[in-house]
């Protein structure tokens, strides 16, 4: 490829799919906002409790990876059949881990908000949430499995505007229930929970319809019960790194959330408000990573191995430029932020110092996702994160913070910055390892 055909193909995958995690983002940042107007304790209760799903997502994330790693290089060899068969087995897998959290979330709510709060109030509306928002996991699995094939099969496009739509809707209703406009009762954080039930409601039946339409790729229900060993085989050797490196990242991060959690309702709220600013900043760093995981794949797949890492090297080289754009946006967003948000003086406080710490760590941060989980997962090099994510985040950034959190009780930015540290240094061993070219690989049979 060109550079000039590089760049136009991956403005083409990015942007929409980029878009599209800016609009998921945007309801975190809407249902903070909200709530955090009615009131800080709700804000807060609503981010602990949505640390659960966001420990399912992992699991999703995994299997959806994984589609969209091996999806991609059979879409480039044109071999839509072996399409199928990956969907019908994806779809099992996210059915059982949806069954799973949804039941935990309806029945033992309470047990747990324990893990996260100690906070007899934030564990009484985080639970309110809970029980309605739990019925949403069990449709979430099923239509980010239909998102990913259409991303891997050139309909970008239509996943975004599905998903986009979505969030339209949910942030619609997330003002009328949790405010009580148009003559509803004023719900609160059961309001929030509400909206996004209604919303995955309609996007799971948009995407089960438009995938039967011509040139979409639709779930055969046959193929569920379709036991493809050999596939099977590839699909666990490629996804269970990926689960296991999405654990490690996932409960490292629920874990900082604990730990901000234990320090007080003013840290919880900071971290509350500075979590959903880096997820929305972040949006462009994870876009340009499964765009550019999808080009490399459709390379690598169709068996130009050559013009697959050339992609690569080009993606590299922007995860740096990426990075410090970001930091650039975090910094310039912290006085904005500050103006806008009401919160107490201390949470105010602690809000504005770890904007500036999380300035520095998206420079880590974007370099990461994007060599990482777009340029090594689409040759199948999924092992990487793992190692990296166990040496970087579990034997340094948890233990420091949990140790300063639980027994040196250091000041909140000492601990926060501790959580940051993982991405930071890792930048080194990543660049290593990226030139060992592990990643030019062809998964198709």
């Amino acid at each position: 490829m060109t550079k000039r055909e590089f760049y136009n193909k991956l403005m083409r995958l990015t942007v929409p799919i980029a878009f599209q995690t800016l609009m998921l983002a945007a309801v975190a940042a809407a249902d903070a906002f909200m709530l955090g107007s009615l009131e800080q304790n709700a804000m807060s209760a609503v981010s602990l409790a949505t640390q659960i799903q966001f420990i399912q997502n992992l699991l999703i994330s995994a299997n959806v990876a994984t589609v969209e790693i091996l999806g991609a290089q059979y879409f480039g060899k044109g071999d839509r059949d072996t399409l199928k068969d990956i969907f019908a087995i994806a779809i099992r897998w996210n059915v059982v881990v949806a069954i799973i959290f949804a039941g935990a979330c309806v029945c033992v709510p309470g047990t747990l908000m324990q893990v996260f709060t100690n906070d007899e109030v934030l564990i009484q509306l985080g639970c309110e949430y809970l029980r309605i928002a739990g019925w949403t996991y069990l449709m979430t699995g099923i239509s980010q499995c239909y998102l990913a094939m259409m991303k891997v099969t050139n309909h970008v496009n239509t996943s975004a505007i599905i998903s986009s739509v979505t969030v339209v809707i949910d942030i619609c209703l997330n003002a009328i229930f949790i405010f009580g406009l148009l003559g509803f009762p004023r719900l609160g954080v059961r309001g929030a929970a509400l909206s996004t039930f209604i919303a995955r409601s309609f996007e799971i039946v948009v995407t089960i319809i438009i995938s039967h339409k011509e040139g979409y790729l639709s779930l055969d229900l046959g193929r569920i019960f379709k036991h493809n060993r050999l596939l099977v085989l590839d699909f666990r050797k490629c996804m269970w790194p990926i689960l296991g490196a999405c654990m490690f990242w996932g409960v490292g991060f629920s874990s900082y959330t604990a730990f901000m959690g234990h320090m007080g309702q003013d840290a919880t709220a900071a971290n509350s408000i500075a979590a959903v600013v880096r997820d929305l900043v972040c949006c462009m760093c994870d876009g340009i990573a499964m765009g550019g995981g999808i080009l490399v794949g459709n390379e690598l797949g169709a068996g130009r191995l050559d013009a697959g890492k050339e992609a690569g090297i080009r993606l590299m080289k922007i995860s740096f430029l990426i990075g410090i754009v970001s930091t650039i946006i975090m910094l310039a967003l912290t006085p904005v932020l500050l103006h806008f948000v009401d919160l107490s003086p201390g949470a105010n406080y602690y809000l504005r110092g770890m904007m500036i710490i999380m300035a520095f760590y998206m420079i880590g941060r974007s370099v990461n996702t994007i060599t990482i989980n777009g340029i090594f997962s689409a040759g199948g090099d999924t092992l990487f994160d793992m190692y990296s994510l166990a040496v970087s985040m579990w034997c340094l950034a948890v233990p420091l913070a949990a140790l300063g959190t639980f027994v040196f009780h250091w000041p909140v930015f000492l601990v926060y910055a501790c959580t940051c540290l993982d991405e930071v240094g890792k930048i080194p061993w990543t660049m290593y390892h990226f030139r060992k070219y592990k990643w030019v690989k062809d998964l198709t049979r």
